[in-house]
């Protein structure tokens, strides 16, 4: 449980990495009336399937946080090049350092540290330098994952878990990955409540806690 309203700040380094990672978390802390903001680093426009427009992804997204009570204006999707995120390090270093003096966020989402995606690592490790004096969680991507440290864990209700299948749902571009499947994501997030001693729960590792 967050102790009272917080600001809380996704960096997703592509779209959908959010929601795949906290969508259920997200839906909840909406409906408890924190301040959410998400910021997609790219919308991977060269890697779009082919019959679909190169911004498909951009309407996607904004459907798909919309949905889980992310205000349409608390939404940014930034222009970085999809798999190219080593080479533009410090210009993202600088997109975050510029969000952090913005938003003053309260609470930082990011990917693991020990996500193998190349653009994953990058949006880790940068936030953890723009973030460092923020609580900061990463969320889990399990498929790209070598390991994950359980620490924290978000209990969600079902309504919570169908926001969260609602929301991946809406990335009909993406519907031919195996991990935006119904079925995979709710049998996830029935794993980790029986880890966490309750029905569904979103997992997350603690990296930054301010008190």
């Amino acid at each position: 449980m967050l102790a009272g309203p917080t600001r809380i700040l996704v960096l997703a380094p592509h779209t959908d990495d959010g929601e795949l990672g906290a969508g259920g978390a997200l839906a909840r802390w909406a409906e408890e009336g924190h301040d959410l903001h998400y910021v997609a680093f790219s919308a991977c426009e060269s890697s779009v399937p082919p019959g679909w427009p190169a911004d498909v992804l951009r309407t996607e997204v904004a459907d798909a946080t919309g949905s889980l009570g992310v205000p349409r204006e608390q939404l940014h999707v930034l222009e970085f090049e999809v798999r190219q995120f080593t080479r533009d390090r410090q210009d993202i270093l600088q997109a975050m350092v510029d969000l952090g003096r913005d938003l003053r966020p309260g609470l930082v989402l990011l990917p693991s540290l020990e996500d193998l995606h190349q653009d994953h690592q990058v949006i880790a490790e940068e936030g953890m330098r723009a973030f460092k004096r923020t609580s900061v969680l990463s969320y889990e991507i399990a498929w790209n994952t070598l390991a994950f440290r359980t620490t924290a864990f978000v209990e969600l209700e079902e309504r919570h878990v169908d926001a969260k299948i609602t929301a991946l749902s809406c990335y009909k571009s993406q519907g031919h990955r195996t991990y935006t499947d119904p079925g995979f994501l709710r049998s996830q997030l029935r794993f980790h409540g029986v880890q966490a001693g309750t029905t569904y729960a979103e997992t997350f590792d603690v990296l930054r806690w301010m008190l």
